[in-house]
C-alpha cells in the first residue's frame, strides 16, 4: 500500500461508487442466500429473493438481522462459508447475553487489515509512525483489528493491549510512540497518570489518538486534545459487522467518521416503525457487508443512533456523532435520556473531570436519576454545593429532567481499563443491573 496515495476508490465519483456498491450488493445476497441457512429462511419467510435486489433502493425489501439473530445461532451458526476456510472467530463478552461470535476468512482478514490501514491514514499516519495499540487484546476486535491495520500500515505496532496504566505511561516515555489507539474512557486514566508523573501530559510523544469502542462527546475530545496535546479522531466499528475501521474521521475535516461505503453500506432507519429515513434525518444506523465471506450481514441494526450526514473530505458519506444506543436510551417520567446528554453538561463545567456514573434509582413510584462525578484536585472544597447546584440546573435546562448530584474528590470513583461503564440501574435493590454506555 502506497502511505502517500489514496486508494482510486476513495475519490471515485458517486456514480461509480453506487455501481461497486450495487454490484458488490448483488454478489452478497447471493452468497448469503445460497451458504447460510440463517439468510435463507429470513428471505424466504420475508417472500424475497436476491434477484429482488434491481437498485441499492431495493435493500429495503429485505429483512433485517439483529444481535438475537446472532445469539440464536451461537457459535457458528451464521458463517456462510466451510468451517475450514474460517481463520479467525472473534466474540462479545456477553455481559448482556449470549456472546455474539463472529468468523473471518483469509480474504475477511485481509480486507479488515486494509479498512483499518486506509483508516489510519486518514488520520495522517503513514509507516513512518510508531502506534501504542492499547486497546484489550483476545475476543474483543479492537486490539487484533487495530494492531492488523497498523501493520498493514507498514508503521511500528506496540501491542500493549488495555490496562497496566503505569506500564503504558512507562512505555509512552521509553519507546516514544507519536500516536495511540485507545477508548477515549482508559486515554483519560493514562493522562492523569501521565500529569502525576510529570506534572503534565502535553510533553509526551504522541500527536495522534484514534478513539473508538464507545460513544464519545466533542467536550470530551476538546478535554482530551488539550490535556494531551493531540489530534483526538473518531474510529467506528462494531464486531457483528467487522470490526473497528467501518468508518473514520479524517484528520483535514475533524468532522464525523467517514463511512467506507465501498466494504459496509449504511442506511438509516426509524427506530421503532423500521422505515429508511432520508440523509440527514435522526434514527438507528443499519449496516450490510458488501464484501465479507466467512459472516456477511445483511441490514443489521447497530443500536446506534445518528445522521448520515454528505462527504466532505472523501465522496463517501460521513456519520454524525453517535448521540447513543437505543437500548441505552434511559426513559426518566418520560423524557429521554442519553449518557452522552448528561456527559456533555458535565464536560461544559471546567472545574468538574470527565469521571461520571449514572445511578437509575426509585424514589417512591418515580424512576430518577442520581450523577455521581469528580472535581478537580486543585478546586477548594467548599465548592462542591455550588458545582452540584451548577450541574443540576445545567441538565435541568439542557436535557429536561431534575437529577441529584453527587460531588466526590477526584480519583473517588472507578477507572475503567477499556469500556467505561457508566449507567448503573439500582431499581431493583436486590439486584444491581448494569450496562455499558
Amino acid at each position: 500500500m502506497n502511505n502517500n496515495a489514496l486508494e482510486q476508490i476513495e475519490t471515485a465519483s458517486l456514480d461509480e461508487l453506487r455501481h461497486v456498491q450495487l454490484q458488490r450488493m448483488k454478489k452478497t445476497l447471493q452468497h448469503a442466500y445460497q451458504n447460510s441457512p440463517v439468510y435463507r429462511k429470513k428471505f424466504d419467510d420475508a417472500g424475497v429473493h436476491p434477484d429482488d435486489l434491481k437498485t441499492l433502493a431495493d435493500l429495503a425489501k429485505f429483512p433485517f438481522t439483529t444481535k438475537k439473530d446472532l445469539r440464536d445461532n451461537y457459535p457458528f451458526g451464521m458463517f456462510a462459508v466451510p468451517q475450514e476456510q474460517i481463520v479467525r472467530v472473534h466474540a462479545s463478552s456477553g455481559t448482556t447475553g449470549q456472546p455474539t461470535v463472529v468468523g473471518y476468512t483469509k480474504n475477511d482478514i485481509q480486507t479488515w487489515s486494509d479498512v483499518v490501514a486506509r483508516s489510519l491514514r486518514a488520520a495522517g499516519l503513514s509507516s513512518k509512525d510508531i502506534i501504542q495499540v492499547s486497546y484489550g487484546y483476545g475476543l474483543f476486535t479492537g486490539g487484533l483489528g487495530a494492531h492488523y491495520g497498523v501493520e498493514r500500515l507498514g508503521a511500528t505496532v506496540i501491542p500493549m493491549s488495555g490496562g497496566q496504566t503505569e506500564k503504558q505511561v512507562q512505555l509512552i516515555q521509553d519507546f516514544k510512540p507519536t500516536a495511540i489507539m485507545v477508548t477515549p474512557s482508559y486515554c483519560l486514566n493514562i493522562i492523569e497518570v501521565l500529569e502525576k508523573k510529570f506534572g503534565t501530559a502535553r510533553n509526551c510523544s504522541i500527536k495522534t489518538g484514534v478513539f473508538g469502542a464507545e460513544p464519545w462527546t466533542n467536550e470530551m475530545r476538546k478535554e482530551i486534545e488539550e490535556r494531551l496535546g493531540i489530534d483526538a479522531l473518531d474510529i467506528y466499528g462494531l464486531s457483528e459487522v467487522m470490526g473497528p475501521g467501518v468508518a473514520m474521521e479524517c484528520l483535514e475535516s475533524k468532522d464525523g467518521p467517514t463511512i467506507w461505503e465501498d466494504h459496509f453500506y449504511p442506511e438509516i432507519i426509524h427506530p421503532e416503525t423500521g422505515e429508511v429515513l432520508a440523509d440527514g434525518e435522526l434514527g438507528e444506523l443499519v449496516f450490510t457487508t458488501i464484501t465479507k465471506e466467512g459472516m456477511p450481514v445483511i441490514r443489521y441494526r447497530t443500536r446506534d443512533l445518528t445522521r448520515l450526514l454528505p462527504g466532505t473530505a472523501r465522496p463517501m458519506r460521513r456519520m454524525d456523532k453517535i448521540v447513543g444506543r437505543s437500548d441505552d436510551m434511559m426513559i426518566i417520567r418520560g423524557v429521554n435520556v442519553f449518557p452522552s446528554q448528561i456527559e456533555e453538561q458535565i464536560l461544559q463545567i471546567s472545574q468538574l473531570l470527565p469521571n461520571y456514573e449514572i445511578h437509575i434509582c426509585k424514589h417512591g413510584h418515580l424512576d430518577t436519576l442520581h450523577i455521581r462525578t469528580e472535581m478537580r484536585k486543585d478546586i477548594p472544597q467548599d465548592m462542591t454545593t455550588q458545582l452540584a447546584n451548577q450541574l443540576k440546573s445545567r441538565i435541568k435546562t439542557m436535557v429536561g429532567i431534575t437529577v441529584g448530584i453527587e460531588i466526590l474528590p477526584e480519583g473517588h470513583l472507578p477507572r475503567s481499563d477499556g469500556k467505561a461503564q457508566r449507567v448503573f440501574d439500582i431499581r431493583q435493590p436486590d439486584q444491581i443491573n448494569s450496562k455499558t454506555a
